[in-house]
């Protein structure tokens, strides 16, 4: 094997990617990730001097969970081609104990984009807002929302190797059922598209932006999966037991599922001078 990175070798990885069974979101970003270090690589001989400066030069662009992203793409590909040797270290970030306001999707919000998808007759987008805030489930499972799933009460996914079963509360169940039968839906997924393809992330991230305006909310908060977020935060505020959190979302790991329950700043603010510490 020549010490050239190339295209074709990209498109055999790429390949590795789906047997891997990875999502199809990552296999774009890996793509794109890949393509933009085979550009700045162009013709050079690789060398792990070149792979720390493509690093510096990430670093000097974009933020450490970026960076982080974009290197993690770089160093898979550079296992697979052989090139072990040469991975970079990712960045060290130390977690912030609050998240930004600016980021998180309130309950307030989440109220007033369902209006709006309503007052828009977006019946199929107010239904899997719904679906997915009320199950707290990943965009990737959607498709598993089959007419039986809502027959039987729960969701059997199958993803990536791993099996998980996901209930649905007694209301979501009435919602979906009242659904179907507006639909005429009695068997398979319950959200395709017009060509009968079970909806991605693209779909409905781009329906839901639509409704920012006029439901008055910031676009940066409004994307599928900040839906999971609310409600990791509602159970958690409720339960206050994040063992039962992590496996109702399916992590296998708490430390992911403590991400998903951090706090705002603003909250964060309001414990602090709860404790009465400083006078």
């Amino acid at each position: 094997m020549k010490n050239i990175l190339t295209v074709t070798l990209m498109k055999q990885y790429e390949n590795h990617l789906l047997q891997e069974e990875k999502s199809v979101s990552t296999q774009k970003q890996y793509r794109r990730e890949i393509l933009r270090f085979l550009a700045f690589v162009s013709e050079k001989k690789i060398t792990k001097e070149l792979v720390i400066q493509y690093k510096k030069e990430l670093m000097d662009q974009y933020q450490p969970v970026s960076v982080n992203t974009k290197l993690a793409a770089v160093n898979g590909f550079l296992s697979f081609a052989g090139y072990g040797e040469y991975r970079v270290k990712q960045l060290k970030i130390q977690r912030k104990p609050y998240c930004s306001s600016d980021r998180e999707l309130t309950k307030a919000e989440y109220t007033r984009l369902l209006q709006s998808a309503k007052n828009q007759g977006q019946d199929k987008l107010w239904t899997i807002l719904q679906t997915i805030c009320g199950m707290g489930i990943r965009i990737s499972e959607l498709p598993f929302i089959t007419a039986q799933a809502v027959r039987d009460g729960e969701a059997a996914v199958q993803l990536k190797g791993k099996n998980r079963v996901i209930l649905m509360g007694k209301k979501l169940r009435r919602i979906l059922k009242k659904y179907m039968d507006r639909q005429g839906i009695s068997r398979g997924p319950l959200f395709v598209t017009k060509n009968g393809k079970p909806m991605d992330r693209s779909n409905i991230w781009k329906m839901m932006k639509k409704l920012c305006h006029s439901a008055r909310v910031n676009p940066q908060k409004v994307f599928p999966h900040n839906l999971r977020h609310l409600f990791a935060r509602t159970f958690y505020k409720t339960n206050k037991d994040i063992v039962k959190l992590a496996d109702v979302l399916g992590h296998s790991n708490i430390n992911t599922t403590r991400i998903y329950i951090i706090s705002t700043g603003k909250e964060h603010q309001r414990c602090m001078d709860a404790m009465g510490l400083v006078i």
